[in-house]
């Protein structure tokens, strides 16, 4: 079985390149691939792929399973109603303190800061100087501040990302917060028979955090989401903002620990019957139908994954 991971939708996803980076699909090209998918194939939700995984279900051939991470407003706006349109389920996955922040994730925060800042230099906490007159630059010192940063969590993560705005006098405009989906818009999902997962409280890399700090990212967004959402929280999407990997056996126990019934990763792959619900694998769905229908064809024919 198969499932595919998305974050963003939205009509002309150039506006955003500066802070989304490349996550987004155009809407035209989503609704495309989700004709594909309900004609050529058999999407079913998160709860069966459980079942399956577990024994409890059959499921046929060239299931497909459609998530979103992060929370973005456009998830309920943009590709909700696709979705129901074309009668494909799927689950999206929350960063609460976005949510309750309305603000972006800190890689799209970094990312904005670095491509835009008017600042030559950057000098990070090795006291290593990054020259930032070049794209190619940028992006290195950018994501070497992603490999530093995503080791963090909570406040600590935050000060983090904040001063390095500070440091390159690029701080983000507070209304991108619109990007990000309303406590209202996640239970209308809900409420229209969608998925509703946690995707931890600030999105750090679990694999790469103390204990005490995977069991708060992991319980109190669980309790928050829950509290705000009115209703259990079953599923959890572990970040992969930097570094590799993105979770580790420590990582699972405590979700089991924590509550959750499946967990979703970055490792490429198909999710199989005996499979731990924990260590779901997914695939990248591309920016074309071809290029999507290609990788979920190679996929069952057993090419990859």
């Amino acid at each position: 079985m198969a499932i595919l991971m998305y974050h963003s939708v939205m009509e002309n996803p150039k506006l955003v390149v500066d802070s989304l980076g490349e996550i987004v699909h155009p809407t035209r090209v989503f609704d495309a691939q989700m004709q594909m998918l309900a004609r050529d194939f058999h999407p079913i939700s998160l709860d069966d792929l459980n079942k399956f995984v577990r024994s409890e279900a059959e499921l046929p051939k060239r299931s497909v399973v459609v998530t979103f991470d992060d929370g973005y407003a456009d998830n309920y706006e943009v590709a909700m109603p696709i979705l129901t349109r074309v009668g494909v389920p799927a689950s999206f996955y929350v960063t609460v303190d976005c949510v309750e922040r309305k603000t972006l994730p800190w890689p799209s925060r970094l990312r904005f800061a670095f491509r835009t800042t008017p600042k030559r230099t950057w000098i990070d906490e090795k006291a290593i100087s990054w020259a930032l007159g070049f794209p190619q630059q940028r992006e290195r010192a950018y994501l070497s501040a992603c490999d530093q940063f995503c080791k963090l969590s909570g406040a600590s993560l935050e000060s983090r990302v904040s001063q390095t705005e500070i440091d390159l006098d690029a701080k983000i405009s507070d209304a991108t917060g619109n990007l990000m989906m309303d406590w209202d818009q996640a239970r209308s999902l809900a409420k229209n028979g969608y998925i509703v997962g946690s995707h931890t409280m600030t999105h750090p890399n679990l694999a790469f955090l103390e204990l005490e700090d995977v069991r708060r990212e992991l319980n109190d967004s669980k309790r928050q989401m829950q509290d705000r959402m009115g209703m259990p929280i079953h599923h959890v999407s572990y970040p992969c903002p930097a570094l590799f990997p993105n979770w580790t056996q420590q990582t699972t126990a405590e979700s089991q620990r924590a509550g959750y019934k499946t967990a979703v990763t970055t490792t490429n792959g198909l999710a199989h019957e005996r499979d731990n619900p924990l260590q779901l694998k997914r695939l990248g769905p591309t920016k074309t139908v071809d290029g999507l229908r290609w990788n979920l064809e190679s996929a069952f024919a057993g090419w990859s994954g």
